[in-house]
């Protein structure tokens, strides 16, 4: 998943940075909205968290544009106020989640996979697809009910494919899902890792077919 982190506290940002990118997620990181909105314009996100007190305004007004603009983007907001006027507001202008500071990362990580489930329309940790099951609380990815083994980036990849079965994605997009602006990418990497891929789906009955000239799909036989 790629997330967008708006937060102008240096500590709290770099925390949460690396928190969420040791399970293999890529996080941009804006520290004022004018970034933030940078970001937005040309990246599609699966989250996004908001800080509300910026350098350069009021998260708010963020949330509002985003909401304006027709955006399925979820948002966690993240606020000191604790207040339930403040917390209904958010919620009444567009906000999926919010957490009270200080955050506590299991809980943060927990409401990220929640919010993500919603707008999946998913009850639960478990997708299932074909003979594969993956369960993004644990990271695994079943097999015909044996677990496969892979390497984070691949895994994230896969979580890609699995949220939008039968959809078709290009290379640049996959680049653009799995690396941040921070990264250096290729599409030669999206190469590598479809491969590496195939081989692990060798065997079920869900395969990654290649659209000439425009991309890969995740496809049941």
């Amino acid at each position: 998943m790629r997330y967008l982190l708006i937060e102008d506290n240096e500590a709290l940002a770099r925390a949460v940075v690396d928190r969420l990118s040791l399970d293999g997620h890529v996080v941009d990181h804006a520290e004022d909205l004018a970034t933030a909105q940078d970001f937005s314009a040309t990246t599609d996100y699966d989250l996004i968290l908001l800080d509300i007190m910026l350098p350069d305004g009021d998260g708010r007004s963020f949330l509002a544009r985003h909401r304006e603009a027709k955006s399925r983007t979820p948002v966690i907001v993240l606020t000191a106020r604790s207040e339930v006027s403040d917390r209904v507001g958010l919620l009444d202008l567009g906000a999926d989640d919010y957490m009270v500071k200080p955050i506590d990362f299991s809980e943060l990580e927990a409401r990220c996979r929640a919010v993500l489930r919603r707008r999946g329309g998913e009850a639960r940790n478990v997708i299932a697809f074909g003979d594969l099951e993956y369960d993004s609380l644990a990271g695994t990815l079943k097999i015909n009910g044996t677990e496969a083994r892979l390497r984070t980036r691949e895994l994230r990849l896969f979580e890609v494919f699995i949220n939008a079965p039968n959809q078709l994605f290009s290379k640049p997009k996959l680049v653009d899902r799995l690396f941040s602006y921070d990264e250096e990418a290729s599409e030669n990497a999206i190469e590598v890792y479809v491969g590496r891929l195939r081989r692990c789906l060798e065997g079920s009955n869900v395969s990654i077919t290649t659209v000439r000239g425009l991309g890969y799909k995740l496809e049941q036989k």
